[in-house]
């Protein structure tokens, strides 16, 4: 029998590279257990999966379904990733602060006797990216700057209900040859801590900064959101149509939305989020005659946040008034959607704007990815997708976005090479 190895390739590679993680050496048709751990902002996450091995003594994670009992169940390539738990579950932090700082996980396989020992390390920050921090004309963000002179396309990411902006993702970004900013607009120093009345100008501010920080190539700069993010990259790819290249709106809503979980309590989350002109935009919760929060309020935990915003779409009224006039969108559109999304109906929202751009006759490409089972969580490639359940960071509610840990993999995976 050849010595017992577990190997991952490639071992050190961007994020969003898949890895391929075997096992060979073992003695045939034995339980090999691979138990796999990943330091993430200061604590360890763990995962821990058994398989059988094959004639040869060997497995291929991308052939080899795991055994039950384990993290995961099936053929799961990077399944040991995804279905990573932290030791301390109220901490869930992916990336280290600095995103400099490469994310090694370590393989240990087991058969009760013989042991093997890898790593592999995923970058977040690819080699030549740039990173800068922006505190200028009022924006707050930070930009990543490809490798190489350029020029590049460029692109401006928005952050959902947890504010604050997302870098890894930029980073990932500009490791493809995006020049990103990673623009703030509430939950970080020197901005409100709060989504309620935030003024579209701001936005427009920040795509003109873009251009002229970056001088992009053929002046493309694409917007690109998620969750409240994505209803606000619909939202403003609208009202400044000159001014946007393309939308990639992750689990939207179509329509116009309230403070909800992120507004200020002085306003309540039924007063406005944007401003446009100094005055609030129509939403769907202004003189709706059937919304309720009562279904999320009073459900059980984890709240399902999705279920008031049933009862507000049953009028069709406030649905029209509030309704994000997509078809002024002068670009392609991305959209993606889970079809079990507890934070709001993302794929009834996908559905509403590529029928209003069918409708309209959008001269532009329409690509939507709906997926079954998965919830509002789509993150970036090859990270744990195992937190559906969370206390929102601003309302201090548990809620659940719904899906499970496989499904959401699949869904962020697929979503990003889309």
């Amino acid at each position: 029998m050849s010595e017992a190895r577990i190997v991952a390739c490639p071992e050190d590679a961007v994020l969003d590279v898949p890895r391929a993680i075997r096992v060979e050496g073992f003695p045939p048709a034995s339980t090999v257990t691979i138990e796999a751990t990943t330091m993430r902002a200061g604590q360890a996450w763990r995962s821990r999966a058994a398989f059988l091995t094959d004639a040869a003594g060997g497995v291929d994670l991308a052939a080899s379904a795991a055994l039950p009992g384990g993290s995961y169940a099936g053929i799961a390539p990077m399944g040991l990733v995804w279905s990573q738990e932290p030791d301390d579950p109220a901490r869930r932090l992916l990336f280290h602060p600095d995103v400099a700082a490469p994310l090694i996980t370590r393989l240990v396989a087991s058969d009760g006797g013989v042991v093997a020992g890898a790593a592999f390390t995923q970058r977040v920050l690819a080699a030549g990216v740039m990173r800068r921090e922006v505190h200028e004309e009022g924006l707050v963000g930070t930009l990543f700057l490809p490798a190489g002179a350029g020029p590049h396309p460029s692109l401006m990411l928005l952050n959902g209900s947890d504010g604050g902006v997302n870098e890894p993702r930029a980073a990932l970004y500009a490791a493809h040859g995006y020049a990103t900013l990673a623009l703030g607009y509430f939950g970080m120093p020197g901005l409100s801590p709060y989504i309620s009345n935030t003024p579209l100008e701001y936005f427009a501010a920040g795509l003109a900064w873009l251009r002229r920080a970056v001088r992009p190539v053929r002046n493309f700069v694409a917007l690109q959101g998620e969750s409240r993010g994505g209803e606000l990259v619909l939202l403003l790819g609208a009202t400044f149509p000159e001014a946007v290249s393309a939308v990639l709106a992750f689990v939207p809503g179509a329509v116009v939305h309230s403070g909800q979980n992120a507004a200020d309590p002085k306003v309540g989350r039924n007063g406005p989020a944007w401003l446009l002109g100094g005055k609030p935009l129509s939403h769907l919760w202004e003189g709706n005659r059937t919304a309720t929060w009562t279904p999320f309020d009073e459900g059980p935990e984890p709240h399902r946040h999705e279920l008031a915003l049933l009862t507000a779409l049953n009028d069709v009224d406030a649905v029209a008034r509030a309704r994000i006039p997509v078809e002024r969108i002068r670009g392609p559109v991305f959209l993606t959607s889970g079809t079990d999304d507890g934070s709001w109906p993302s794929s009834r929202y996908a559905r509403m704007v590529c029928d209003a751009l069918m409708a309209s006759g959008h001269g532009h490409e329409v690509q939507w990815c709906d997926y079954q089972g998965a919830g509002h969580s789509m993150r970036t490639p090859y990270v744990p997708a195992t937190g559906i359940v969370h206390t929102h960071p601003v309302s201090g509610r548990v809620t659940t976005g719904g899906g499970t840990p496989a499904a959401n993999a699949h869904a962020g995976d697929d979503a990003w090479r889309a």
